[in-house]
């Protein structure tokens, strides 16, 4: 039994070996005596691995000549060229961001997590098996603890007037605490995704902002004690038709 709590963080570094020895068998311990636990950290080893499979070789991919003389930082996000790198942030690894930002009237640590969004986006709105931890006909357990995670009221919108049905929704890491993520899907098999953190910025202005890299658009506000970003590969006018019913339903 480990002399200290087990925390999700332990979890993810045992899985990516990054723990120190002595720890490391203790995290074997506390898993040895919890099947539930041990299960959960099998599945993101198969996560990690599908994840290497996918994007590992766009790592390997040349920079296209006609990019060579543009490697200046740009003040746009790149989802698919990084994902493989900050997947693991998805998975719950702790990586440090040098970032631009994607507006220049947006705080940076608004435009990370635009970004971030996207990725998880990115990484899971494929899925075809697992696309959710907790589908949607568990919403009420889904939101439940999901609000005990982030340690706040959490709530997932409906969206069936606007054409989108709920898929459920999953658990994620993210730079300042637990992230909530909804998926949605529309009638064509479209999907978006609602990326919900708590909000730690300073600045509370609840105006939407809107970043974009290739087919990948994300609207994110501040809405009180949460902060959203919605994503989608959609146009930007459907993004926002949705973002603005998201909007509403939380705000009645």
């Amino acid at each position: 039994m480990s002399r200290l709590p087990v925390t999700e963080t332990d979890l993810h570094a045992y899985v990516d070996g990054a723990l120190p020895e002595a720890h490391r068998a203790e995290v074997a311990a506390y898993l040895a005596a919890r099947p539930q636990e041990a299960g959960r950290v099998q599945a993101y080893r198969q996560q990690n691995e599908e994840l290497r499979r996918l994007f590992d070789p766009v790592l390997d991919e040349p920079v296209p000549e006609r990019l060579q003389a543009v490697l200046t930082p740009r003040p746009r996000f790149s989802p698919l060229r990084y994902a493989a790198a900050v997947a693991w942030m998805a998975l719950g690894g702790a990586i440090g961001w040098q970032v631009s930002d994607m507006q220049q009237t947006a705080p940076a640590n608004s435009a990370a997590f635009a970004r971030q969004a996207a990725i998880a986006h990115v990484v899971y709105s494929p899925e075809v098996r697992h696309p959710v931890e907790v589908g949607a006909d568990q919403e009420a357990h889904l939101v439940s603890w999901l609000s005990k995670r982030l340690g706040t009221d959490v709530r997932a919108p409906q969206l069936n007037s606007v054409g989108y049905g709920l898929v459920g929704g999953r658990l994620l890491p993210g730079d300042s605490g637990p992230v909530a993520q909804f998926m949605y899907q529309d009638g064509r098999g479209q999907r978006l995704t609602l990326y919900v953190r708590t909000n730690t910025e300073s600045n509370r202005e609840t105006a939407f902002r809107f970043a974009e890299e290739k087919d990948v658009g994300v609207f994110y506000w501040v809405d009180g004690k949460l902060g959203y970003a919605l994503s989608g590969e959609v146009a930007k006018d459907e993004l926002l038709r949705v973002a603005t019913a998201v909007y509403k339903r939380l705000n009645p």
